[in-house]
């Protein structure tokens, strides 16, 4: 708790203000507000910015402590487990040079420059040890560092390197520690690792650096979390049943289409195939025979 003679004002989402000490954190409000809120607390949002709990707040801010009921919590979940991913990765493999490791709509996903791809009994290893790293709750401490200091933690990691070597000489610059991990990140992230309970690594894919098909290609491994377990549970279940419907499968299965090396990505349409396409075609000119007129482009164009 901050000790200090000078107060500062705060404004909560209703309305009302409350003076609090000056180094007051988020996660120190929300417990003046009530334990259970404290408990429940993930991050903080001051002046429209979601920041960690642990930030000290400023004065004259507007400031709400989310929960897992607010849709920005879990993207701060998902940012988190990410950095737990990573985490358990490097205890796996020591030498994983550390890409990007973002939040995404519905997961999340981290590169890592390793010698071969992951393989399924990889993934099955890492997300236990991801289990471990979350069962320790070790803090996320996050640090503002001189450039200095930045390239000197960093020092074993070309990929970070390269980071910061982009960072505008204005830029503050921070890192996140979660017990043995430390990465260059912006934040926010999740109080400790502990809050992460509901989670699963779904597959790993090729990813070249930067997005730059010139660069080193990268081992990406995709994975999902979410506060809840039947939430969890509810995705797994959709994305089988996505599988299920996907129409590589179906089209294969109806034999209306195939695909060959001559043309990589480009469906062969069968006569089985092409029938269901004229039809469809029609349908839609029904649809658009008043105020449409139709024109045919080039199928191949060049993207320079």
């Amino acid at each position: 708790m901050a000790t200090t003679d000078r107060m500062i004002r705060v404004t909560l989402p209703d309305g009302s203000a409350r003076e609090v000490p000056a180094g007051t954190t988020g996660g120190e409000l929300a417990a003046m507000i009530g334990a259970g809120l404290a408990r429940a607390a993930i991050a903080i949002r001051v002046d429209g910015r979601v920041q960690d709990l642990a930030r000290a707040l400023d004065d004259g801010a507007t400031v709400a402590i989310l929960t897992d009921r607010d849709p920005a919590a879990l993207e701060v979940l998902r940012h988190s487990a990410a950095h737990v991913l990573a985490t358990a990765v490097r205890e796996l493999f020591p030498g994983a040079g550390i890409g990007f490791g973002p939040a995404i709509e519905d997961g999340f996903y981290y590169d890592f420059e390793v010698p071969r791809p992951f393989t399924p009994e990889d993934l099955e290893a890492i997300e236990a040890a991801m289990t471990r790293v979350a069962t320790a709750d070790y803090p996320f401490v996050r640090e503002v560092v001189s450039r200095d200091e930045a390239n000197r933690r960093f020092a074993d990691d070309k990929l970070k390197l390269e980071r910061i070597s982009e960072l505008g000489p204005e830029e503050t610059i921070t890192v996140y520690t979660d017990g043995p991990f430390v990465d260059l990140c912006r934040g926010p992230h999740l109080p400790s690792t502990a809050k992460l309970k509901h989670f699963k690594l779904l597959t790993g894919a090729g990813a070249y650096w930067r997005g730059d098909s010139n660069r080193q290609m990268l081992q990406r491994i995709y994975g999902t979390a979410f506060f809840k377990k039947e939430d969890l549970a509810q995705h797994l279940t959709r994305m089988e049943e996505a599988k299920k419907r996907d129409h590589r499968v179906i089209g294969r299965q109806l034999d209306l289409f195939f695909f060959h090396h001559f043309a990589p990505g480009a469906a062969f349409w069968t006569d089985r195939g092409t029938a269901v396409v004229n039809e469809l075609q029609r349908y839609m000119q029904q649809l658009q025979r008043d105020g449409y007129h139709e024109v045919r482009t080039p199928l191949i164009f060049n993207k320079g």
